[in-house]
């Protein structure tokens, strides 16, 4: 087998990048060799391959699913935003540049201080994109291809390099999945497939439905009529999962209020839970970080945006940002700034995790993010954080709290640390705590004795478990997305699909993507 599928979506956040670690988790069950493959990520949410490579990270979500270890060639064009119009363009696991949408999408704005990508012409891409996914199905016996948005984004369709694009250059069949519980999914399956050129349409092979509650009886009128509408059939349909805590895709849709992740089965272990205030900073990146406090029994994980949300967390974590000057400047308008400071003169602990460990020294020189030259930390750690041009991308190894650590770096702030106890290549100053490193908090061992520490310092009866493993936790989440497609798809079907492509012979339907304007047109 040399093949490969595209699960495409009616939508963001419709459920493509779950079900392709879950396809990936199937076929690595069935003794099928099979890597992920996103041809272009808009994530503010990263990882670091063992080679330095920055890659996104529910590739490296999915290659987990897959038992693989995950590489630049999965996700070989990362773009994360620094503004609403404007991203950093990572290509082959390494910054480029800063460039415009307008730049990015074909048009002719962008910089490019990295000198690597110019003239925002995305459709020079295409060959990298190909090259990388041929790469892979040369080493593989499968290749599922996870899809961005929608590919009935007509205004984007010419310079596609992750959507269609990519389907008609590998000949992949495409598998579009709509999420039911947002309502219109029939509407959405039938626009979404009406709105594609006739050669794209060749290559959508049929549908996914995602998060069905309920008698799937009462859905397969629906299901016939879109057969008979469009030619397609219904792949599976998947239920609706609670308590699936799979990395998120997307920074900039995680809603800032009201978000909780905590653990809904076990209770504490001691007296006490304990509460933790995670600051929803502007650009908040790699918040992924948290969930390993979030699946220990008894700590309940919360993202907040106003002081007075602090006033009962027993420890307040300041995450990572793309923005620190901006994050910086949010947090002294919404009085979490003094209200942080407070707690640090109380003795209350705080952990401030790149950006927001930078946050959290005495100094800042940024001439290289936000351009805004010399600016005031909170000057709650001796430390003094200047921007390089170049990002540090690494995977340390170290000790903390007499435990081993693993974690990864993304940064372009460099921290002088000019004082207080050195702590997993940062510092401490009382239970104010800030590292550059991610991922940290998934060391069992460290957690336990960190937790332990915030609790002493809070006051509260809390007691770590003793055989949480955030490792196991997380391959039981992988399993599931593997057991929702082997239970609830067509598995049969869909291995046809990947071995065979999509079936000869399926219908038009009409209208088909509009006339594309000549160039130089609006």
């Amino acid at each position: 087998m040399s093949g490969g599928l595209l699960v495409a979506g009616t939508t963001s956040d419709a459920g493509k990048s779950v079900i392709t670690a879950g396809i990936c988790r199937w076929l690595a069950r069935e003794g099928v060799s099979v890597a992920p493959f996103k041809a272009q990520n808009m994530s503010l949410n990263s990882f670091v391959t063992r080679e330095g490579a920055e890659i996104g990270r529910a590739q490296a979500m999915q290659a987990q699913a897959a038992r693989v270890e995950p590489s630049a060639l999965m996700n070989p064009v990362l773009l994360k935003p620094g503004s609403d119009r404007s991203s950093q363009v990572v290509l082959m696991g390494k910054p480029v540049g800063e460039m415009s949408a307008r730049g990015f999408f074909g048009g002719s704005g962008g910089s490019s201080p990295g000198g690597g990508l110019h003239g925002g012409r995305q459709e020079q891409l295409l060959s990298t994109v190909v090259g990388c996914l041929e790469e892979l199905r040369g080493s593989y016996d499968a290749v599922i291809c996870e899809g961005a948005g929608s590919p009935a984004e007509i205004n984007l369709r010419r310079t596609d390099i992750v959507n269609m694009g990519i389907a008609r250059a590998a000949r992949f069949p495409v598998v579009v999945v709509g999420d039911i519980d947002r309502g219109g999914v029939f509407a959405s399956f039938f626009g979404t497939t009406a709105l594609l050129s006739a050669e794209d349409q060749e290559l959508v092979a049929g549908y996914l439905v995602n998060k069905f509650r309920g008698d799937v009886s009462l859905l397969e009128p629906g299901l016939d009529m879109l057969h008979g509408l469009t030619g397609r059939r219904t792949f599976g349909v998947l239920p609706f999962q609670h308590g699936l805590g799979i990395d998120e895709e997307d920074g900039l849709r995680v809603s800032l209020r009201g978000a909780v992740r905590e653990s809904v089965v076990a209770p504490p272990v001691g007296e006490d839970v304990l509460r933790v205030a995670v600051c929803a900073l502007p650009l908040m990146s790699n918040f992924t970080d948290v969930d390993a406090l979030a699946a220990e029994p008894g700590v309940v994980v919360r993202f907040v945006d106003r002081a007075d949300e602090l006033v009962d967390a027993d420890l307040v974590v300041v995450p990572g940002t793309r923005g620190t000057v901006r994050a910086l400047q949010w947090l002294r308008e919404r009085g979490l700034a003094d209200a942080i400071a407070r707690r640090a003169a109380e003795g209350r602990p705080v952990l401030g995790i790149c950006g927001g460990f930078q946050v959290l020294g005495e100094h800042i020189e940024d001439d290289v993010e936000s351009r805004a030259g010399a600016v005031d930390g909170l000057g709650l750690l001796p430390v003094r954080v200047r921007f390089a041009r170049e990002k540090t991308l690494a995977r340390p190894v170290g000790e903390a709290l007499g435990e081993p650590v693993e974690g990864y770096e993304i940064h372009h702030g460099v921290a002088e640390v000019l004082g207080g106890e050195a702590f997993l290549d940062g510092c401490r100053v009382g239970e104010v705590w800030g590292t550059h490193w991610h991922g940290s908090l998934e060391s069992d061992a460290f957690r336990r004795r960190f937790l332990a520490e915030v609790a002493r310092a809070a006051g509260r009866r809390f007691v770590p478990a003793p055989d949480t493993s955030f490792a196991a936790l997380r391959e039981e989440q992988l399993d599931l997305l593997g057991d929702l497609i082997e239970q609830h798809a067509d598995t049969d079907a869909l291995l046809r699909l990947i071995e065979t492509g999509a079936p000869s012979g399926l219908p038009f339907i009409a209208p088909g993507a509009p006339a594309r304007p000549a160039e130089g047109d609006g």
